[in-house]
């Protein structure tokens, strides 16, 4: 494809004070957002926090209960979902099985009266590497290229901004991996704004430059993958993003660049640049992949951590690694994930052990998680129904 082909960038989008109520429950609760412009953001939590919701929102398939949505630095809350700089790609492909790919493709130009539509609808399937299989319908296609027919019919007009609502969750695991690449590509390519909403932690962190993880209506934590995932600032995060080994005590001391936590009666030390608060009652945790299993007790050392004895009560091999579950006195389950570098378990079921790891891959957490949800789910399709059915009167009373 030509250089410059899709040279006109995305728009930044902008959430500002969101509240979104549905009746029986609050949905989204006081939501700031800004995602600059040509970016790949992804939006990830479980279900019911409120990810789905926002996206509907952005789209214009939801009208918020308050706040402000800009697009482009333009107020787009009021306007009508067909008349915003937005397109959406859905985990269905919703292709017309009627039709060929190109005319897939090009149906959106033409019903807008844009001009050229079939050279336009060629160059996105260029972009998508399907120009081939132009003349093809869509049941002639595998699950990945209809994927990537959806993906050129909704840049071929060039949105502001592009919606992504689970693309990938139909395609089986090798597929969505290479998917997950190639649509980090194209985004790149055409420079377009990428809201990419999803629960699966991987997919968020393989593509996006950075993910919001949503919790309960709110952002919990905002950054760059790599920046969440080892330094999570709280407990919700390092278990949703992710395993972690978690460890509730004490600050027991504290030095110029670390802290110690006493957790039981073992001493825990963390850096201070790693932790979120260096007082008082804290959480400090761990990545199951940075500890080390050892069969016999390690020598102590300055910089590292060691937790044992404790006995293997669980040994599970998944191919690139093997998980331990290792049972320590006063601290419960810790796990490990060991690369199998050698046949067979590093340390047998039933065996004594001893982990450990360096002091610098800890870290501290801001708060606990809290145990009671804050807000029902946001998939509750008869709520929004009812919703939805409310505002259709409203409307017919207000023509």
């Amino acid at each position: 494809m030509a250089a410059g082909a899709f040279a006109e960038a995305g728009a930044d989008l902008e959430l500002v004070g969101i509240h979104k109520r549905f009746p029986g429950f609050t949905a989204i609760d006081d939501l700031d957002l800004t995602i600059p412009a040509g970016s790949f953001f992804a939006l990830l939590g479980p279900s019911g926090c409120g990810k789905t919701t926002t996206l509907r929102l952005v789209a214009g398939l939801e009208q918020p209960t308050s706040g402000r949505i800009l697009i482009g630095g333009k107020d787009v809350t009021a306007v009508k979902s067909y008349k915003r700089p937005v397109n959406t790609v859905f985990q269905s492909y919703a292709l017309f099985p009627h039709m060929t790919v190109l005319e897939n493709v090009a149906f959106g130009l033409r019903r807008r009266g844009m001009g050229d539509p079939l050279a336009k609808a060629h160059e996105a399937l260029q972009l998508v590497e399907l120009d081939h299989l132009a003349a093809r319908k869509p049941q002639q296609l595998s699950g990945g290229q209809q994927q990537r027919v959806a993906l050129a019919r909704a840049i071929v007009n060039r949105p502001a901004l592009l919606l992504l609502d689970e693309p990938l969750g139909a395609l089986d695991l090798k597929l969505r991996r290479q998917m997950q690449l190639e649509l980090k590509s194209i985004q790149n390519e055409v420079g377009l704004t990428f809201l990419h909403v999803t629960h699966d932690q991987e997919e968020a962190m393989t593509m996006a430059d950075t993910v919001a993880v949503m919790n309960k209506g709110q952002i919990e934590q905002l950054g760059a993958p790599e920046e969440l995932y080892e330094l999570p600032r709280t407990a919700f995060v390092a278990n949703f993003l992710g395993q972690s080994n978690l460890f509730t005590g004490n600050v027991c001391a504290s030095s110029g660049d670390s802290i110690v936590v006493d957790v039981g009666g073992v001493k825990i030390e963390v850096p201070k640049d790693r932790a979120q608060r260096h007082t008082g009652e804290v959480s400090v945790g761990v990545r199951p992949e940075k500890l080390m299993l050892h069969s016999t007790a390690p020598k102590a050392a300055a910089g590292t951590n060691i937790l044992g004895p404790g006995r293997v009560t669980d040994v599970s091999f998944s191919g690139v690694s093997t998980q331990y579950q290792v049972a320590i006195t006063g601290l419960g389950l810790v796990t490990v994930f060991a690369q199998n570098m050698v046949f067979g378990p590093v340390v047998n079921l039933g065996a004594e052990a001893w982990v450990s790891w360096t002091v610098d891959h800890g870290f501290g957490l801001l708060d606990e998680p809290e145990h009671t949800p804050k807000f029902s789910a946001d998939t509750d399709t008869a709520t929004i129904a009812l919703q939805t059915r409310h505002e259709l009167l409203a409307e017919i009373e207000e023509g």
